[in-house]
């Protein structure tokens, strides 16, 4: 079983690099990597070319769009997505390897602790995660800074799945998908990530009161 990991960048000069050097510290290697540039400016692409990955070109902006462009782009069964600004612990992907193994589920995700915010923000994620569980009828959804789904479930939906991420949340609106296609969503609690609270810090009203609401849309979108 290969894993491929998709970072979507736009911009990441400050974060890219320890994520890039936390996956060089895997247990089990990735057996690729793809950073998908989308439209940098500063020196993200400079970065990312010191190391042993693949860096390939998404012109239209979005996370969306340059989520897809890695998933296509992605040769091995097992594909995980990652922010710029997540550090996996060094037995991540060995356990997205482990999780996958049994061959009875299509997806995977887990927590994500905000690593420069007080603890109790982190919790949020696992908060999250339990709301949508019940909004979906208790069915499983993931977070777009930690998750991984096969090649297989993407042939699927890949030609479903919604591109405006201004009016849905990409992560929600790819579970329901995976879903709705059949697939099986499997949350590891044990799976858990460190991600940068920056958008929280920056905007916390955004996070806290746009990011639920636009949550819901998205799946009064698919009703």
């Amino acid at each position: 079983m290969k894993v491929s990991v998709i970072i979507p960048t736009y911009n990441e000069e400050e974060f890219i690099e320890k994520c890039l050097e936390s996956l060089k510290r895997q247990q089990k290697k990735a057996d690729e990597i793809i950073v998908v540039d989308n439209n940098s400016t500063d020196r993200t692409v400079e970065i990312a070319n010191k190391y042993n990955v693949i860096v390939i070109k998404e012109p239209k902006q979005g996370i969306i769009a340059a989520r897809n462009c890695g998933f296509n782009e992605a040769k091995h069964e097992i594909m995980a997505r990652i922010d710029a600004d997540v550090i996996v612990p060094p037995d991540w992907i060995k356990k997205i390897k482990k999780n996958f193994s049994t061959g009875q589920i299509d997806a995977l995700s887990g927590p994500v602790i905000f690593y420069d915010l007080p603890l109790s923000a982190s919790y949020y994620t696992r908060f999250y995660l339990f709301i949508m569980k019940i909004t979906q009828r208790g069915k499983e959804t993931m977070i777009g800074p930690n998750m991984a789904l096969t090649k297989k479930i993407w042939q699927k939906i890949k030609n479903d799945v919604c591109l405006n991420d201004k009016k849905v949340h990409e992560d929600i609106d790819l579970a329901i998908h995976i879903n709705k296609a059949g697939g099986i969503i499997k949350i590891d609690k044990n799976l858990t990530i460190k991600a940068s609270g920056r958008r929280i810090n920056s905007n916390p009203q955004s996070f806290f009161i746009e990011y639920p609401i636009r949550a819901f849309q998205t799946i009064f979108i698919h009703k």
